[in-house]
């Protein structure tokens, strides 16, 4: 196990070096630079920089007057010693701009895995184990409405519904009376009260999908022979479900559970801009717009970073659950 694990870190570092250089260009493709974009917004509202010393200032601060290789070689550098840099559009430091959306986005992303993951492996096992029937007619026809419906939609319209219905408002985190409030038990209670609707509507997609593979590889399961073999030895039908079939079909579902980092660290960018929720998101998606590539491709680097642990974890999770996966190098 230490070996497999030893071989996978080294990949991981390999492939990550790779991927930094392909997120730097991508992040470059856009013509220009923000500088280039901020001076044209300034002469378009009627005002100019005269000042081509206050301007050559700016390019050395942000490394706009080295090669693009070196731009590279900063950014990388800043990036291992910790340092994302500062952002142009925001004139702050990127890691203060995390650190304010950072444990919301972390809460709510993982309270949404969590919910999805309570509901989705028990219900899917109940429609697999009872196929055929009522129950399982309605699962499968509430997943397949469930997958269709785009998130940001559901948002507009449970905003819409909770508003009208119980004068509700679900927009962002906090009620106008903890809005800026110190911390004590009732502003938590607030903010967990804040989270419950966020976190079903971008938890439903998911869930939904999680349903219909535990049911898929449930059935697919309790039609092997060995299922048969252990029913034909006196097995309980629960023992039977807990010992043999449910470890095998939870599978895919370990073997994607390391992807979720990703999305625990950036949430759902349009869900969260529908009910100005204050996430990584958004964050991102504005630095794209204003070409903010130190913000840009200091978030994206992290998504990139996170993939490739949330990769290792969900191997190490498949390779300790299924021993069938244990064949490489007469052991891991």
């Amino acid at each position: 196990m230490l070996g497999y694990i030893v071989r996978r870190v080294l990949y991981m570092v390999l492939l990550l070096v790779v991927l930094s250089v392909v997120v730097f260009a991508i992040i470059q493709l856009p013509p220009g630079d923000y500088l280039s974009a901020y001076l044209t917004r300034m002469r378009l509202a009627g005002q100019t920089i005269d000042d081509q010393a206050r301007i050559e200032t700016l390019k050395k601060q942000y490394y706009l007057d080295l090669p693009v290789y070196m731009q590279y070689l900063k950014w990388v550098g800043g990036l291992l010693r910790g340092n994302l840099g500062k952002s142009f559009y925001w004139d702050r430091p990127i890691a203060d701009l995390l650190a304010e959306r950072l444990p919301l986005t972390v809460s709510l992303s993982f309270a949404t895995l969590v919910l999805s993951l309570t509901i989705a492996i028990p219900v899917g096992v109940y429609a697999a184990t009872h196929q055929n029937s009522f129950a399982d007619y309605t699962v499968n026809a509430i997943a397949f409405v469930s997958i269709g419906t785009p998130d940001f939609l559901l948002a507009l319209l449970v905003m819409f519904w909770l508003n009208r219905w119980f004068g509700v408002s679900v927009g962002g985190i906090f009620s106008p009376t903890y809005r800026v409030a110190p911390w004590t038990v009732g502003r938590v209670l607030d903010l967990l009260k804040h989270m419950i609707a966020p976190a079903a509507i971008i938890g439903l997609s998911g869930t939904a999908g999680t349903i219909r593979v535990m049911r898929a590889n449930m059935l697919d399961e309790l039609r092997k022979p060995y299922v048969t073999t252990a029913r034909s030895k006196g097995l309980t039908e629960r023992r039977l479900l807990l010992k043999y079939p449910l470890r095998i079909a939870l599978n895919p579902v370990l073997s994607t559970i390391g992807w979720s980092l990703p999305g625990i660290f950036s949430g759902s960018t349009i869900v969260s801009m529908v009910l100005v929720l204050p996430t990584v998101g958004p964050l991102q998606l504005e630095a794209l717009r204003s070409q903010d590539y130190f913000v840009a491709g200091s978030i994206v680097m992290i998504l990139t970073v996170l993939t490739l642990v949330g990769t290792l974890i969900s191997d190490i999770l498949l390779a300790v659950a299924d021993p069938r996966v244990r064949t490489e190098g007469g052991g891991l």
